[in-house]
């Protein structure tokens, strides 16, 4: 995209789009915490909780980088979590310094009613919109992702 005028940059840029990402963002994580809150969990948690089960992730250093945390945030938030009982960490047998983590089976009896509220928030976040609207607005989400990402 070529930005020929100061104006036509200031509309997208200057306080529009960066803005209204990071608003988005933070309105559904506080959505989600509201929503997690009866199920005794952060937003934080839920996506370590939904991480493990989609094999998205499965240890300290691939959930760090999943979620963007530092390893010394990122322990102190899978402590919580262990010490809550929905997950535990169990030696990696192929390095043996490497612990998984894994659901227990709280957690796994937990993870329903945790992707139900997810879905509760994801409605409510795209209430209004069409079918077509919602693909359409995660297509552009994934190319912002990807220019981001070169």
């Amino acid at each position: 995209m070529n930005f020929d005028t100061t104006l036509e940059w200031n509309q997208m840029f200057g306080g529009g789009f960066g803005f209204l990402l990071i608003h988005a963002r933070n309105t559904f994580l506080a959505d989600m915490e509201r929503e997690m809150a009866p199920l005794n969990l952060t937003a934080s948690q839920f996506l370590v909780v939904v991480g493990i089960a989609h094999k998205r992730a499965r240890t300290l250093t691939e959930f760090s980088a999943f979620l963007g945390y530092d390893s010394g945030a990122m322990k102190r938030l899978l402590d919580r979590i262990e010490e809550k009982g929905i997950i535990r960490r169990v030696r990696c047998l192929e390095d043996r310094r490497s612990q998984i983590l894994e659901l227990t089976d709280e957690g796994r009896a937990l993870y329903p009613r945790v992707m139900e509220a997810a879905r509760v928030v994801h409605a409510r976040s795209l209430d209004g919109f069409s079918t077509e609207e919602v693909e359409q607005f995660q297509g552009f989400l994934q190319r912002v992702i990807a220019s981001m990402a070169r």
